[in-house]
């Protein structure tokens, strides 16, 4: 499976590919529940290839480790998730 860090630079600049319509999944810890995103409202800053800024419905912003980035939708179909965590 491609690592999350590449399949996300790819979308960003690939421009063939990234003209497609993404959702990231991650974890909410507060919500504990998977929270999905449009791309749109996902920010990058530069030098910080480990989290990224979701910007909610509501207009709060906050940081999203990658890690808790769970799954990634193009056009509606799943192309990456993580494996569930065991118990």
């Amino acid at each position: 499976m491609t690592p999350l860090h590449e399949l996300l630079a790819r979308v960003r600049w690939d421009s063939e590919f990234g003209a497609a319509q993404f959702v990231i999944g991650y974890w909410d810890r507060v919500r504990r529940a998977e929270v999905k995103v449009p791309i749109g409202q996902i920010r990058f800053e530069p030098g910080k290839h480990e989290v990224f800024e979701a910007v909610e419905e509501d207009g709060t912003v906050h940081p999203v480790p990658l890690h808790r980035v769970r799954s990634v939708w193009r056009n509606g179909e799943l192309i990456w998730h993580r494996p569930e965590p065991r118990d």
